[in-house]
């Protein structure tokens, strides 16, 4: 049996310490050893003291010394050499790095670790300061919250949309101003609060000025007159004047020139018309309509076919210059179904009546109340048309005069009809050419054309129910591709394959201002 030197044993172990590292069995083989012989060296030289590696699994659980001969291995390393050390020896760069630092701070001393012990003492006390700070600032913000909830609670939109330099009872303003003190002292800040109230924080102030809520003194104050406000004589003249015979049936706009063209002036029209209203003397006269202004179109909505119709005429043009033909067409605002159309060489009012009769008995729905709105053409209020209308049931609806937007629904039909790639740029040459062109895009857009704003159904399935079960099969087969393939999808849903709902015709627009609120 060999004997081994004490030098030979302990180069023997080293071949077990980094940065070797090698296993007790291929130190055995690699030396010739049993592998019982190494365990007993390795017991023996840690009772000395001396370092051997452990019998850890782990390289955080190597012991101190083994640590140590690591960090002093690989000190003279570039980047590139201590990567492919780690990798060899199944280590992080990280823990080197740390076992580096942990090597460094036992080698400072008690003044070193001192100021180290301070830094981080005072890092702490800074952290501990930002979150303190930040928490101070959340429950501020959350008392603020709660103050102006119970603020919107009170008011309730008592002041409505207020306009500017309306006035305001002294009872009221006091009511809000205590509304606002309140919510300020829960929490809430002033331009919060007043915003809530519907008040600005200017106006606030000026309310409340040194604890004491100020009337409005607008009501009290003395106005002057203007300084080139007209006398009682001049006015006085004016009437006299618009009363003499002469002039008793003309306007002001033709009573100044005229005094003008006679050497003599007293003011402006607006001035007449100013006096002549202070005088209870300017009122519409004669057999024309007073003006009025124009209001809105009523809204429609269409829940199924045939109950809202909008139709329109379009010219056609032929191959003479000057000379064109019209195309009367109908649509189904729900469905956008084109249930009626023809060609014709002139717009009447007893054309549409006709076409208007053959569309109600084509799509059984006569006396059925359905809605038919145009716009304010002269065929289309042509009085033909109103009598057939009311004979047939039909509610008649028209646009506003000069906006084209309110007849949407006809104007989006005849640019599809018009951006046609088999569309006569040249002209028809004949009125059964016509015919027969606008029959072919008929067919085309009621059953083939998939509609944008219909999730791409054509007219005609939308019109007969059929969009429900196609529109479901669509959404069956873009679900089982999504299953087959998720990632594609990612977390994002599907096409939205459900039918559109109702339709509606003119709709109502919510105020700018309560559209932005609720979006606040």
């Amino acid at each position: 049996m060999p004997r081994y030197s004490e030098e030979r044993k302990q180069q023997i172990l080293n071949k077990l310490l980094p940065p070797s590292n090698m296993t007790v069995a291929e130190v055995a083989r690699t030396e010739g050893t049993s592998e019982q012989t190494l365990y007993n060296w390795r017991e023996k030289a840690k009772q000395q003291g001396r370092p051997v590696p452990g019998s850890k699994p782990t390289s955080e659980q190597w012991s101190a010394e083994a640590k140590l001969a690591t960090v002093i291995e690989t000190a003279s390393l570039n980047e590139a050499e201590l990567s492919e050390y780690c990798r060899r020896q199944g280590l992080y760069i990280e823990q080197i790095k740390a076992w580096k630092a942990d090597s460094l701070r036992g080698f400072m001393n008690s003044r070193e670790q001192e100021l180290e012990t301070k830094r981080q003492r005072q890092s702490d006390q800074k952290e501990i300061k930002q979150l303190k700070r930040e928490l101070r600032e959340k429950e501020k913000a959350l008392a603020e919250t709660a103050a102006l909830l119970v603020l919107t609670k009170k008011v309730e939109c008592v002041l409505g949309e207020r306009q500017r330099g309306r006035l305001t009872p002294l009872p009221q303003r006091t009511q809000y101003v205590s509304w606002i003190q309140e919510a300020n002292q829960a929490g809430a800040r002033l331009p919060q609060a007043c915003d809530e109230v519907g008040l600005t924080l200017r106006t606030y102030r000026r309310w409340c000025q040194h604890g004491q809520v100020k009337a409005d003194l607008r009501p009290d104050a003395t106005r002057l007159s203007p300084a080139n406000k007209m006398t009682e004589a001049e006015q006085a003249k004016i009437i006299e004047v618009c009363n003499q015979a002469q002039f008793a049936s003309l306007p002001p706009s033709q009573i100044v020139p005229t005094l003008l063209d006679q050497g003599e002036y007293y003011g402006s029209e607006s001035t007449y018309y100013r006096v002549l209203k202070a005088h209870g003397q300017l009122h519409h006269r004669g057999r024309s309509l007073a003006p009025k202004g124009s209001s809105r179109p009523t809204t429609y909505t269409a829940t199924g076919p045939c109950q809202v119709f909008c139709w329109d005429i379009t010219y056609l043009a032929s191959t003479v210059r000057g000379q064109f033909y019209y195309l009367y067409m109908l649509e189904d605002v729900y469905s956008r179904k084109i249930v009626g159309h023809e060609v014709y060489e002139e717009e009447s009012g007893d054309h549409a009546a006709k076409l208007l009769e053959q569309t109600l008995l084509r799509e059984k729905c006569l006396h059925s109340g359905v809605v038919l709105h145009s716009d304010n053409g002269a065929p289309m209020k042509s009085q033909t048309l109103r009598v057939k209308a009311n004979e047939l049931g039909v509610t008649t609806s028209y646009s506003r005069p000069r906006v084209s937007n309110d007849n949407p629904f006809a104007e989006s039909l005849f640019r599809t009809c018009k951006y046609r790639p088999d569309w006569p740029s040249a002209g028809f040459k004949s009125l059964d050419e016509a015919r027969a062109w606008v029959l072919k895009f008929t067919r085309w857009y009621n059953y083939e054309h998939k509609h944008s704003q219909l999730r791409f159904v054509t007219p005609h399935q939308r019109h007969t129910g059929q969009e429900v079960e196609l529109l479901a099969q669509r959404k069956e087969r873009i679900e089982a591709a999504k299953t087959a393939n998720p990632s594609r999808w990612g977390a994002r849903d599907v096409r939205n394959c459900t039918p559109v709902g109702p339709t509606t015709l003119n709709p109502e627009k919510e105020p700018a201002k309560q559209v932005e609120k609720q979006a606040a």
